[in-house]
Protein backbone atom coordinates (compact mmCIF):
# COMPACT_ATOMS: atom_id res chain seq x y z
CA UNK A 1 0.00 0.00 0.00
CA UNK A 2 1.14 3.25 -0.89
CA UNK A 3 1.88 6.01 1.90
CA UNK A 4 0.38 9.60 1.88
CA UNK A 5 2.88 12.55 1.29
CA UNK A 6 3.67 15.67 3.07
CA UNK A 7 5.69 18.34 2.99
CA UNK A 8 5.76 22.18 3.67
CA UNK A 9 5.33 22.62 -0.72
CA UNK A 10 3.62 21.32 -3.51
CA UNK A 11 6.41 20.93 -5.76
CA UNK A 12 8.06 18.65 -3.02
CA UNK A 13 4.82 16.95 -2.67
CA UNK A 14 4.95 16.61 -6.50
CA UNK A 15 8.13 15.84 -7.03
CA UNK A 16 8.13 12.62 -4.59
CA UNK A 17 4.63 11.52 -6.59
CA UNK A 18 6.33 12.01 -10.01
CA UNK A 19 9.77 10.34 -9.11
CA UNK A 20 8.27 6.59 -9.09
CA UNK A 21 6.65 6.94 -12.53
CA UNK A 22 7.35 6.02 -15.81
CA UNK A 23 4.23 8.52 -17.36
CA UNK A 24 2.27 9.65 -18.75
CA UNK A 25 1.03 11.45 -15.56
CA UNK A 26 -1.88 13.43 -15.63
CA UNK A 27 -2.58 16.36 -13.20
CA UNK A 28 -5.99 17.28 -13.26
CA UNK A 29 -7.77 20.45 -12.33
CA UNK A 30 -4.75 22.17 -10.72
CA UNK A 31 -4.86 25.67 -9.16
CA UNK A 32 -2.49 28.37 -9.98
CA UNK A 33 -0.55 27.16 -6.83
CA UNK A 34 -0.05 23.84 -8.37
CA UNK A 35 0.14 24.43 -12.23
CA UNK A 36 3.53 26.71 -10.62
CA UNK A 37 4.86 23.69 -8.63
CA UNK A 38 4.42 21.28 -11.47
CA UNK A 39 6.95 23.63 -13.41
CA UNK A 40 9.21 23.80 -10.46
CA UNK A 41 8.63 20.40 -9.77
CA UNK A 42 10.02 18.90 -13.53
CA UNK A 43 12.84 21.21 -13.14
CA UNK A 44 13.75 19.74 -9.61
CA UNK A 45 13.92 16.34 -11.20
CA UNK A 46 16.58 13.97 -13.12
CA UNK A 47 14.36 11.72 -14.73
CA UNK A 48 10.24 13.39 -14.28
CA UNK A 49 8.13 11.46 -16.51
CA UNK A 50 5.96 13.24 -18.65
CA UNK A 51 3.20 15.31 -17.25
CA UNK A 52 -0.36 15.93 -18.99
CA UNK A 53 -1.71 19.32 -17.07
CA UNK A 54 -5.15 19.69 -17.48
CA UNK A 55 -7.07 22.48 -16.09
CA UNK A 56 -9.01 25.38 -16.22
CA UNK A 57 -7.46 28.71 -18.29
CA UNK A 58 -8.07 31.01 -15.01
CA UNK A 59 -5.45 28.92 -13.42
CA UNK A 60 -2.59 28.48 -16.28
CA UNK A 61 -3.26 32.61 -17.20
CA UNK A 62 -2.34 34.04 -14.10
CA UNK A 63 1.09 31.63 -14.14
CA UNK A 64 1.90 32.00 -16.91
CA UNK A 65 2.05 36.48 -16.82
CA UNK A 66 5.66 35.35 -14.99
CA UNK A 67 8.13 35.03 -17.50
CA UNK A 68 10.28 33.33 -15.62
CA UNK A 69 7.71 30.58 -15.10
CA UNK A 70 6.27 31.00 -18.52
CA UNK A 71 10.03 30.32 -20.27
CA UNK A 72 10.75 27.54 -17.76
CA UNK A 73 7.78 25.63 -18.77
CA UNK A 74 8.27 26.60 -22.32
CA UNK A 75 11.85 24.36 -22.21
CA UNK A 76 9.58 21.23 -20.47
CA UNK A 77 7.09 21.29 -23.39
CA UNK A 78 10.43 21.49 -26.01
CA UNK A 79 11.34 18.74 -24.32
CA UNK A 80 8.29 16.64 -24.33
CA UNK A 81 8.38 16.33 -20.51
CA UNK A 82 5.43 19.16 -20.37
CA UNK A 83 1.72 19.48 -22.43
CA UNK A 84 -1.44 21.62 -21.58
CA UNK A 85 -4.63 21.53 -22.20
CA UNK A 86 -7.88 23.43 -21.30
CA UNK A 87 -10.34 21.58 -19.63
CA UNK A 88 -13.71 21.82 -20.65
CA UNK A 89 -15.53 20.54 -17.39
CA UNK A 90 -13.26 21.59 -14.95
CA UNK A 91 -13.27 20.23 -11.33
CA UNK A 92 -12.27 21.84 -8.01
CA UNK A 93 -10.26 19.02 -6.31
CA UNK A 94 -6.26 18.91 -7.74
CA UNK A 95 -5.39 15.49 -8.58
CA UNK A 96 -1.98 13.25 -10.08
CA UNK A 97 -3.06 10.45 -11.93
CA UNK A 98 -0.22 8.03 -12.13
CA UNK A 99 0.36 4.97 -13.68
CA UNK A 100 -0.90 2.73 -10.34
CA UNK A 101 -1.82 5.70 -8.32
CA UNK A 102 -4.27 8.49 -7.83
CA UNK A 103 -3.04 11.12 -5.43
CA UNK A 104 -5.20 14.33 -4.59
CA UNK A 105 -3.47 17.25 -3.53
CA UNK A 106 -4.67 19.01 -0.26
CA UNK A 107 -2.79 22.61 0.87
CA UNK A 108 -3.36 23.71 3.98
CA UNK A 109 -1.35 26.61 3.93
CA UNK A 110 1.70 25.18 6.12
CA UNK A 111 1.80 21.72 5.15
CA UNK A 112 0.75 19.97 1.96
CA UNK A 113 -0.56 16.61 1.80
CA UNK A 114 -0.82 14.17 -1.10
CA UNK A 115 -3.39 11.61 -0.08
CA UNK A 116 -2.55 8.51 -2.67
CA UNK A 117 -4.22 4.81 -3.08
CA UNK A 118 -3.08 2.20 -5.34
CA UNK A 119 -6.82 0.63 -5.09
CA UNK A 120 -6.67 -0.71 -9.19
CA UNK A 121 -10.14 -0.09 -9.65
CA UNK A 122 -10.18 3.24 -8.71
CA UNK A 123 -6.65 3.90 -9.90
CA UNK A 124 -8.13 2.32 -13.59
CA UNK A 125 -11.15 4.76 -13.40
CA UNK A 126 -9.27 7.90 -12.69
CA UNK A 127 -7.00 6.98 -15.49
CA UNK A 128 -10.37 6.32 -18.34
CA UNK A 129 -11.75 9.74 -16.83
CA UNK A 130 -8.28 11.59 -17.23
CA UNK A 131 -7.88 10.01 -20.82
CA UNK A 132 -11.56 11.26 -21.84
CA UNK A 133 -10.86 14.56 -20.47
CA UNK A 134 -7.81 14.62 -22.04
CA UNK A 135 -8.55 13.66 -25.65
CA UNK A 136 -11.54 16.22 -25.66
CA UNK A 137 -9.93 19.03 -24.13
CA UNK A 138 -7.73 21.52 -26.26
CA UNK A 139 -4.63 22.75 -26.07
CA UNK A 140 -3.36 25.23 -24.05
CA UNK A 141 -1.22 27.63 -26.17
CA UNK A 142 1.69 29.04 -24.70
CA UNK A 143 3.24 32.24 -26.74
CA UNK A 144 6.24 33.06 -24.27
CA UNK A 145 9.86 31.12 -25.97
CA UNK A 146 12.10 28.80 -24.19
CA UNK A 147 14.32 30.31 -21.70
CA UNK A 148 17.04 28.02 -23.35
CA UNK A 149 16.52 29.06 -26.79
CA UNK A 150 16.21 33.04 -25.46
CA UNK A 151 19.24 33.12 -23.71
CA UNK A 152 21.18 30.89 -26.68
CA UNK A 153 19.93 32.88 -29.19
CA UNK A 154 21.22 36.29 -27.22
CA UNK A 155 24.76 35.04 -26.86
CA UNK A 156 24.33 34.62 -30.66
CA UNK A 157 23.07 37.96 -31.54
CA UNK A 158 25.02 40.52 -29.57
CA UNK A 159 28.00 40.48 -27.49
CA UNK A 160 28.16 37.84 -24.56
CA UNK A 161 28.29 40.09 -21.93
CA UNK A 162 24.41 41.13 -22.68
CA UNK A 163 23.34 37.66 -22.40
CA UNK A 164 25.28 37.50 -18.94
CA UNK A 165 23.85 40.28 -17.68
CA UNK A 166 19.95 39.59 -18.93
CA UNK A 167 20.64 35.91 -16.96
CA UNK A 168 22.09 37.23 -14.09
CA UNK A 169 19.56 40.50 -13.37
CA UNK A 170 16.47 37.57 -13.92
CA UNK A 171 18.38 35.22 -11.63
CA UNK A 172 18.01 37.78 -8.89
CA UNK A 173 14.30 38.69 -9.76
CA UNK A 174 11.44 36.22 -7.88
CA UNK A 175 9.27 37.62 -10.55
CA UNK A 176 9.09 38.84 -13.89
CA UNK A 177 5.62 40.41 -14.22
CA UNK A 178 6.30 43.83 -15.23
CA UNK A 179 3.10 44.58 -13.10
CA UNK A 180 4.69 47.44 -11.18
CA UNK A 181 6.50 45.32 -8.38
CA UNK A 182 9.06 44.07 -10.37
CA UNK A 183 10.59 44.52 -13.98
CA UNK A 184 9.27 42.10 -17.25
CA UNK A 185 11.91 40.50 -19.65
CA UNK A 186 11.70 43.55 -21.86
CA UNK A 187 12.85 45.84 -19.30
CA UNK A 188 15.59 43.56 -18.25
CA UNK A 189 16.91 43.09 -21.76
CA UNK A 190 17.33 46.77 -22.40
CA UNK A 191 19.41 47.13 -18.94
CA UNK A 192 21.40 44.35 -19.83
CA UNK A 193 21.94 45.77 -23.83
CA UNK A 194 22.41 49.33 -22.04
CA UNK A 195 24.95 48.19 -19.13
CA UNK A 196 27.40 47.03 -22.43
CA UNK A 197 26.32 49.86 -24.55
CA UNK A 198 24.50 47.67 -27.12
CA UNK A 199 21.94 49.17 -30.17
CA UNK A 200 18.35 49.16 -29.84
CA UNK A 201 18.29 48.12 -33.13
CA UNK A 202 20.16 45.12 -32.60
CA UNK A 203 18.11 44.19 -28.76
CA UNK A 204 14.75 44.77 -30.17
CA UNK A 205 15.41 42.34 -33.44
CA UNK A 206 16.67 39.88 -31.37
CA UNK A 207 13.36 40.37 -28.79
CA UNK A 208 11.05 40.10 -31.80
CA UNK A 209 12.68 37.02 -33.89
CA UNK A 210 12.77 35.19 -30.12
CA UNK A 211 9.57 35.43 -29.73
CA UNK A 212 9.91 37.57 -26.47
CA UNK A 213 8.27 40.87 -27.73
CA UNK A 214 7.47 42.93 -30.95
CA UNK A 215 10.24 45.63 -31.70
CA UNK A 216 7.28 48.10 -30.54
CA UNK A 217 6.83 47.14 -26.99
CA UNK A 218 10.83 47.26 -26.79
CA UNK A 219 10.26 50.99 -28.17
CA UNK A 220 8.23 51.70 -26.05
CA UNK A 221 9.65 50.56 -22.94
CA UNK A 222 12.56 52.13 -23.97
CA UNK A 223 10.67 55.73 -24.01
CA UNK A 224 9.70 54.65 -20.08
CA UNK A 225 13.24 53.98 -18.96
CA UNK A 226 14.43 56.92 -20.73
CA UNK A 227 11.71 59.11 -18.71
CA UNK A 228 12.95 57.47 -15.81
CA UNK A 229 16.47 58.05 -15.84
CA UNK A 230 17.65 54.51 -16.12
CA UNK A 231 19.13 54.78 -19.57
CA UNK A 232 20.27 57.15 -22.38
CA UNK A 233 20.31 57.21 -25.97
CA UNK A 234 22.89 58.29 -28.46
CA UNK A 235 22.32 58.62 -32.13
CA UNK A 236 25.25 56.22 -34.15
CA UNK A 237 25.33 56.99 -38.28
CA UNK A 238 25.24 54.31 -40.21
CA UNK A 239 25.64 54.14 -44.16
CA UNK A 240 22.45 53.92 -45.64
CA UNK A 241 19.16 54.91 -43.70
CA UNK A 242 18.72 56.79 -40.10
CA UNK A 243 21.16 56.64 -37.41
CA UNK A 244 20.65 53.69 -34.75
CA UNK A 245 20.24 54.68 -31.35
CA UNK A 246 23.28 53.01 -28.87
CA UNK A 247 22.12 52.51 -25.20
CA UNK A 248 23.73 53.58 -22.50
CA UNK A 249 22.77 53.42 -18.69
CA UNK A 250 22.19 57.04 -17.47
CA UNK A 251 24.00 56.26 -14.37
CA UNK A 252 27.60 55.98 -15.00
CA UNK A 253 28.30 53.79 -11.30
CA UNK A 254 26.04 51.13 -12.74
CA UNK A 255 28.43 50.66 -15.94
CA UNK A 256 30.34 48.28 -13.73
CA UNK A 257 28.03 46.98 -11.03
CA UNK A 258 26.60 43.43 -10.75
CA UNK A 259 24.00 42.73 -12.23
CA UNK A 260 21.74 42.13 -9.38
CA UNK A 261 22.49 45.48 -7.93
CA UNK A 262 21.31 47.08 -11.43
CA UNK A 263 18.43 45.20 -11.58
CA UNK A 264 17.10 46.53 -7.96
CA UNK A 265 18.03 50.09 -8.86
CA UNK A 266 15.73 49.92 -11.35
CA UNK A 267 12.89 48.12 -9.34
CA UNK A 268 13.47 51.21 -6.87
CA UNK A 269 13.68 53.49 -9.47
CA UNK A 270 10.88 52.34 -11.12
CA UNK A 271 8.21 51.34 -8.39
Amino acid sequence: MVRNVYDDRIDGVLEHVLEADDGPVYVTDPSAAVVEAVVEAISASEAAPTVRMLGHEDAFKPVFEDFLVASEAADHIAADALSMRVARDPDANPTVVAGETVTSLVDAGARVGGLRTDEADLVAAAREDADARWEAADEYSLRTPPMSEVREQLGADLESGVQEDFTGMLDSLETARGDGDDLDEVTVSLLAAAKNEALLYDISRWGEDTGVASKATFSRTKSSLEDAGLIETEKVPIDVGRPRLRLTLADERLQEADPDQVAAAAQTVLN
